[in-house]
């Protein structure tokens, strides 16, 4: 593939020798003269370069960044985030695409980082609407695949495999692939050469110097952008609270080991991120040694696992796995299963074992349960209940941190530190997180000595703008979530979820009228419907009563008032919101219904 023909080449704005350009930023290098004649020149010509966030600002999840100099532009992630209590039966949250489809004839390509939903959940849902090629690691890929299939896509999107070091030209900017750790093989950080400047985003990263494939951060190429200048660096945020280092996955394998000898003769059932193929390497590595099968449940997870040992991601010895249907031909001191729901989702197998609704596990005394993953915040009481249940069936749950089940792949303080030492960066933009991360990205950027001035708390939708010399907030552009429900993409807003979270809250109240189209006479109702406000077979006193208040209201009617719906309407439902009110101190959605007969 011949990466330099798929753009139109476009000016490289500045042609000011590179160590000029980073002489400002590393004070301790021997300035590079350079004609005067031109500097001011180039200076006054280079073309500003803009950095827009999506998301991933002031939150967690749907991470997306666009980059934007002349007339080319990309985009950096595409994810989506869960939705919180907030938005009742909505399935997921997208970034607002609104910018990028007005601009979508800039659009030069989008590069994904790794293939966590935060990062690739939202872009089937972008490449609906927009034509763009994807470039990405081989496992990033084959997960891209699964969802663009779904969506009926797959054969409308030009996919790019791409390994660490490779570049592809973005118009008038290059974007460098860079090896990162992280909880799922294939991660990359990327380096983009533009007009103004070496920008550098980390992508979601850790610094584990015994990772689990081998392949560690390449911490010498961060090194050698930091020795040549690093205009501005972008890095993970999401353990900016937390002190040290992160455990490497390592340690997780450590840990298998000593609870596979505590399990004994029972089945080992364990449930962890379908995406975290390092610590699934693990668990297959341990039932190889422990003369243990291995078999595999829940659809996410067969399907990870049957992509990353297509690409070669898993070294599974021969036999080791077998078919879920088959278990039963096994004692259990012969079994280890891999399970999705170490969050609690509902629908997860997890779960479903935990309420015996599961049609080929059922739980009993001779399981060894371990979740191998920390509750996403908001998740703990889902991921409770599903250990409560589990123990009442007799099986031991192993679930508690003290047992190194479970380690992070976001770097922790020491690490960020490391990353900004070695990129020594002129200006620092804190990404990934809620504003408290962030906010302690920025302490330590200080630490290192980056000047405040020189570090930038932005929100989505904020035009972040360079030109080498500075780099400031210039503008905004429509940002914000899109809500996806069932098929429906952005048909749920505000005005939906308040009526939502008011049926949810507080119930419905539903009173029907049918009116004689000539006469204009009431010859059906009024007639009370209630649900999820209050049983109507032990409230029939009041709701008598509220149909006697409904039929008086109709009686005091004039002709004229009866044949203008819309403020009957309005009269009926002020009437019965302050009786409910007054008898129950509720305010339930009341729903006037009239029938023209």
């Amino acid at each position: 593939m011949n990466h330099q023909n798929l753009h139109t080449n476009r000016s490289q704005g500045s042609t000011e020798p590179r160590q000029k350009r980073y002489a400002a930023q590393n004070p301790d290098q021997k300035p590079v003269k350079a004609p005067r004649k031109n500097t001011k020149a180039h200076e006054q010509h280079r073309a500003p370069v803009r950095i827009i966030p999506l998301g991933g600002l002031n939150e967690i999840g749907k991470n997306m960044t666009v980059f934007e100099c002349s007339n080319d532009m990309f985009i950096l992630d595409c994810g989506l985030a869960f939705p919180d209590a907030e938005m009742p039966g909505v399935d997921i949250v997208i970034p607002d695409f609104s910018y990028v489809l007005h601009h979508q004839d800039k659009l030069r390509g989008i590069i994904i980082t790794h293939g966590h939903e935060d990062h690739i959940g939202g872009l089937a849902y972008l490449l609906k609407n927009v034509s763009a090629p994807v470039y990405a690691s081989a496992m990033t890929i084959g997960l891209i695949k699964h969802k663009l299939e779904e969506h009926g896509i797959l054969n409308k999107v030009p996919l790019h495999v791409m390994e660490a070091k490779k570049t592809i030209k973005m118009g008038c900017m290059t974007a460098e692939f860079i090896k990162v750790n992280h909880s799922i093989p294939g991660s990359m950080g990327v380096i983009i050469y533009t007009p103004a400047g070496v920008l550098v985003h980390t992508g979601d990263f850790k610094v584990d110097f015994s990772p689990v494939d081998g392949e560690r951060i390449d911490l010498g190429r961060f090194g050698e952008l930091g020795s040549k200048g690093v205009l501005a660096l972008m890095a993970d945020s999401t353990n900016a609270e937390r002190p040290g280092y992160t455990p490497s996955e390592s340690k997780v394998g450590a840990s298998f080991e000593n609870l596979f000898a505590k399990a004994g003769n029972r089945r080992i059932i364990i449930a962890t991120f379908s995406s975290n193929i390092h610590r699934v390497q693990q668990i297959i590595n341990m039932a190889a040694k422990t003369k243990r099968k291995v078999a595999v449940l829940g659809r996410s997870m067969v399907n990870v696992i049957a992509t990353a040992l297509e690409l070669g991601y898993l070294d599974v010895p021969k036999n080791i796995i077998i078919d879920i249907e088959t278990i039963n031909q096994y004692a259990p001191e012969q079994l280890v299963l891999i399970t999705t729901g170490s969050q609690g989702e509902p629908m997860s197998a997890l779960t479903r074992m935990a309420m015996h609704d599961h049609n080929k596990i059922n739980i009993t005394p001779l399981d060894f349960i371990i979740l191998s993953a920390t509750p996403i915040p908001g998740n703990e009481k889902h991921v409770t209940k599903v250990v409560n249940e589990l123990l009442k069936s007799g099986a031991e749950v192993i679930y508690e941190s003290m047992y190194d089940v479970h380690v992070s792949g976001h770097a922790c303080q020491e690490e960020l530190k490391l990353m900004l030492a070695l990129t020594k960066p002129k200006f620092f933009i804190p990404m990934h997180g809620e504003y408290k991360h962030l906010v302690k990205h920025r302490g330590l950027a200080l630490e290192m000595g980056i000047p405040k001035e020189n570090i930038i708390l932005a929100s989505i939708g904020n035009v972040i703008e360079t030109d080498g010399n500075s780099m400031q907030i210039v503008g905004q552009v429509p940002a914000g979530r899109t809500l996806v429900d069932g098929l429906g993409v952005g048909d749920v807003g505000s005005i939906v979820l308040r009526d939502r979270k008011h049926l949810s809250e507080d119930g419905l109240i539903i009173i029907i009228i049918g009116i004689e189209k000539n006469t204009n006479e009431i010859v059906a109702g009024p007639d009370i419907v209630s649900r999820g406000f209050v049983y109507v077979r032990e409230a029939e006193e009041m709701m008598v009563q509220a149909k006697q208040i409904m039929r008086r209201t109709l009686d005091d009617c004039t002709y004229a008032e009866l044949r203008e719906w819309s403020s009957l309407k309005t009269k009926l439902r002020d009437k019965m919101s302050e009786f409910i009110f007054e008898q129950t101190k509720r305010s339930p959605m009341i729903l006037p219904i009239i029938m023209e007969i």
